[in-house]
């Protein structure tokens, strides 16, 4: 166990993901890595013997991530609406950083991270439907959660941004 008390699996992934959102694939390289977690290349071989095996340890913890975060989203006080909404505009966390990486290895059309990606989306959507009962609506809701996500991590959000829509959702009587 290392001194910060994160076992070496996680300090591995968690590096790639870093490497993989500041650096891109090509950056990622598992020399990289190691060095990112301050683990030896054996060490890392050891948890993961290709950087493949890098992306499905990456993949299977997006999964739990994911089904927490929907978990969350069914059990929020104020609902699911407004869990997903407050959520898109909540990036820097460590599942944001997730769902970032494994965006860009979507990106090389990768079909494994297309599919986490889709089925964690589809989850969302899930659960807004099943608050809303109504499928466009919950639709439209995720979409502009994407926005306001986009908004958020391209340093283009307005500070009220998020007080608007809660305005026009109440108007419609979602929230």
């Amino acid at each position: 166990m290392p001194v910060d008390g994160r076992p070496t699996r996680d300090r591995l992934i968690d590096a790639f993901e870093s490497l993989l959102v500041s650096s891109g694939s090509r950056g990622a390289t598992l020399d990289a890595v190691a060095a990112a977690a301050d683990v030896s290349k054996g060490g890392l071989l050891y948890h993961f013997h290709s950087k493949d095996e890098l992306v499905e340890g990456m993949l299977e913890r997006l999964r739990v991530q994911g089904a927490a975060d929907v978990e969350k989203m069914r059990t929020a006080p104020n609902g699911a609406v407004d869990f997903y909404l407050e959520t898109s505009v909540d990036s820097g966390s460590d599942f944001d950083r997730a769902l970032i990486a494994t965006a860009r290895i979507a990106q090389e059309n990768d079909p494994r991270a297309s599919s986490a990606l889709a089925d964690l989306r589809e989850a969302w959507f899930a659960e807004l439907r099943e608050h809303t009962g109504d499928e466009a609506l919950a639709r439209t809701i995720q979409l502009i959660g994407d926005g306001l996500y986009f908004d958020d991590t391209t340093g283009l959000a307005a500070d009220d941004a998020l007080s608007h829509v809660r305005a026009v959702l109440s108007r419609l009587d979602v929230l």
